[in-house]
């Protein structure tokens, strides 16, 4: 009978307060997912947060550069495609190649999927930005770099890599964002 008692016991000590941190956590995760203007204005005031950070007390240059190539990465999985189109297109030359009829699906419409959802990008760059941020507090983590090659090395790698993904988009006709987009409205 004492087994039991100290198994109950367990679960009111410090892992009932994880799991319910856990749940309060994922609650309010919940309540904000279909608010995406205001998920949105938070994670850019997070921005010029850690933006007047680095630049107030000039360091965490390191850090800075390295939640941009995260960020980077990240906004470069929102626009591209889940399913490779190259690959769809390789495919199709394959089959007329072999003798096959042209198929009749591949001007079908096809929704965009993305391959990382809006939400799982605004989530991810969100927490990058919160650890940045809390990284930028402690002097352990200020590591002396000079900065200007950083910025010149990352709008480098930021222009070719936003070219080729503009050339991916014009080469297979698709549009990743709402910008420009007809809307129908219900009358």
């Amino acid at each position: 009978m004492e087994g039991d008692d100290s198994a109950a016991g367990s679960s009111f000590g410090p892992l009932r307060y994880v799991q319910e941190v856990k749940q309060l956590y994922r609650h309010h995760l919940d309540r904000v997912t279909p608010q995406t203007r205001g998920r949105w204005l938070g994670f850019f005031v997070l921005q010029a947060l850690f933006l007047t950070r680095v630049i107030a007390w000039g360091g965490w240059y390191a850090i800075c550069y390295t939640l941009y190539i995260f960020q980077l990465n990240q906004f470069l999985a929102f626009l591209t495609p889940k399913f490779d189109m190259s690959l769809q297109q390789d495919e199709r030359n394959n089959e007329l190649e072999a003798g096959g009829a042209p198929d009749e699906q591949s001007e079908e419409f096809r929704p965009f999927i993305r391959r990382l959802p809006e939400f799982k990008f605004w989530y991810n760059v969100t927490r990058a930005t919160l650890l940045a941020l809390v990284m930028s507090v402690t002097v352990w983590t200020d590591i002396p770099v000079y900065w200007p090659i950083l910025l010149v090395y990352f709008v480098a790698l930021f222009m070719l890599t936003m070219r080729r993904q503009i050339q991916h988009m014009m080469k297979y006709k698709y549009i990743p964002l709402d910008i420009g987009k007809k809307r129908y409205s219900a009358e």
